[in-house]
C-alpha cells in the first residue's frame, strides 16, 4: 500500500485526478464569468430568457437582504443564532427555481434562498431561529422539509423520500406533472458524516431519484476543505456507482443549468446524481463564530471579486436588460422586506411552556401525561407572585 503523506497527493491520486485548484480547476461547469461574460459549456450550456434573468437577479438580491437584516436582528438580541448564508445564494437561487413543484427539496439550516423559491414566508425562518417554534410552515405545503440541525442527516431523507416515491410510482412515466424527485442539501463538512456517505450507498443501491447538492464553502466551521478529502468531492460519487460534477456555485446560470439536468435524470428513472456547487462562506459559520481566527483576509477578499449578485447584474447591465428604474423598485422593495422582518419578528409569539409536550406522541404516555401535569401545577405555582 502506498504511504500518502498528510496534506499531500500521492503520485497515483495526482496522475488520477490532477492538483486541486483554489479557482475550481478545469473541470468546473461555468455560464458566466466573475466579470459577467457570458460563457458556453458543451454538456449544460442553455438559453435564459430576460425575464429569467431579471427574476435569478431579484431572487439573490431579497435573499441577500433576509440573510443581513436577521444577522442584524440576531445582534441585537431578537434571535439566538443565525446561519448565514451570504456569497451562496446563487447556488441556492440557482438550484432551487430549477426545482418543480412536485419535487421535494431536503435543507440543511442555511437553505434561505431555497425556502425563498419554495415559497416560504422569511418569519417562518426567524421562528426558528426566535426559538418561538420548531418550524411552522408545513412540509406538505411547501414539498420543503424542516430545518435539519444534525449534520447531514437530511441525505438519508432524501434518499428514502426518493425511495418512497419511486414505489409510489411518481418516476420514469413520461409525465413532466407527475414525475419527481428530491434534493438534498448539505455541506463539505457534512460529506465527511456516516449519514451522507449511507445515503449514497442507498440512493446508488436502488437507484433513487435523489441529487445530492453539496455546497463547498470551503470551511467545515474552522475545519478547512482541505483537511476532508484528497480529490475534489463530486469525484466521490464515482465510487458509490453515480455522476457527479462541479459547478460554479457563484454562477447562477450554471447551478440551474446543472441542477435542472441532474433532476431531470433522477425523474426519468436514471437515479442520483452529486452536484458539487464550489462556493465560499463570506461570512461566518453562524453568528456564534469568528472566521477571523481560522482563515486569511486575502482569501476573503479574493472571492469578493467573485461575488455572485455583482456578476449577474454586471451582464444584465451590460446588455441593457435592466434599467436605474429597475434597480430604484428592487431596492425599495428589499427595504420593505427588511421593515416587514424587523417588525414581524417582535410579533411572534411565545409559545406555551407547556406546548413541549405537544405532538411529541400520537396518543400522549400516562408517564408523559403525568410529567406534564406536574409541570403545570408548578408553573400555576407562580401565578400572583410578584
Amino acid at each position: 500500500m502506498t504511504h500518502v503523506p498528510d496534506g499531500e497527493f500521492g503520485p497515483d491520486l495526482a496522475e488520477v485526478f490532477g492538483p486541486q485548484q483554489s479557482d475550481g480547476g478545469p473541470e468546473l461547469v461555468q455560464l458566466l464569468t466573475p466579470e459577467g461574460e457570458r460563457t458556453h459549456h458543451a454538456e449544460f450550456d442553455m438559453d435564459f430568457s430576460a425575464e429569467q434573468l431579471r427574476g435569478f437577479y431579484r431572487d439573490m438580491v431579497l435573499t441577500r437582504r433576509i440573510d443581513t437584516e436577521s444577522t442584524a436582528l440576531q445582534r441585537h438580541g431578537e434571535l439566538g443564532i443565525w446561519a448565514q448564508l451570504l456569497g451562496q445564494e446563487a447556488a441556492q437561487i440557482g438550484s432551487g427555481r430549477a426545482l418543480r413543484p412536485q419535487d421535494f427539496a431536503f435543507p440543511t439550516y442555511r437553505e434561505h434562498g431555497v425556502a425563498w423559491c419554495r415559497g416560504l414566508d422569511p418569519l417562518k425562518l426567524l421562528g426558528l431561529f426566535r426559538g418561538v417554534d420548531q418550524s411552522s410552515w408545513d412540509p406538505a405545503e411547501t414539498n420543503f422539509a424542516p430545518y435539519t440541525i444534525i449534520i447531514g442527516a437530511q441525505a438519508l431523507h432524501a434518499t428514502g423520500y426518493a425511495m418512497g416515491i419511486q414505489r409510489d410510482g411518481a418516476v420514469g412515466t413520461g409525465d413532466p406533472e407527475r414525475d419527481a424527485a428530491t434534493i438534498g442539501y448539505f455541506g463539505d463538512g457534512a460529506s465527511s458524516q456516516g449519514d451522507v456517505n449511507e445515503a449514497f450507498i442507498f440512493a446508488a443501491s436502488y437507484n433513487a431519484p435523489v441529487v445530492f447538492f453539496c455546497q463547498n464553502n470551503q470551511w467545515a466551521i474552522s475545519e478547512p476543505f482541505e483537511r476532508q478529502s484528497r480529490i475534489p468531492l463530486y469525484q466521490r460519487a464515482l465510487g458509490f456507482g453515480f455522476p457527479g460534477v462541479r459547478v460554479d456555485g457563484n454562477d447562477v446560470m450554471a447551478t440551474y443549468a446543472v441542477t435542472q439536468a441532474a433532476l431531470q435524470r433522477a425523474r426519468e428513472g436514471s437515479g442520483p446524481t452529486l452536484i458539487e456547487a464550489y462556493t465560499y462562506r463570506m461570512g461566518a459559520h453562524t453568528t456564534t463564530d469568528d472566521p477571523t481566527r481560522y482563515r486569511l483576509s486575502d482569501d476573503v477578499e479574493n472571492w469578493k471579486l467573485k461575488d455572485p449578485i455583482a456578476r449577474v447584474e454586471a451582464y444584465l447591465r451590460r446588455n441593457g436588460l435592466i434599467d436605474e428604474q429597475f434597480t430604484d423598485a428592487l431596492t425599495v422593495e428589499a427595504d420593505q422586506l427588511g421593515e416587514r422582518l424587523r417588525a414581524g419578528v417582535k410579533e411572534l409569539a411565545d409559545p406555551s411552556p407547556l406546548s413541549v409536550f405537544d405532538h411529541v406522541y400520537a396518543e400522549l404516555p400516562p408517564e408523559l401525561a403525568e410529567q406534564r401535569d406536574g409541570y403545570a401545577e408548578y408553573l400555576a405555582s407562580f401565578e400572583g407572585a410578584h
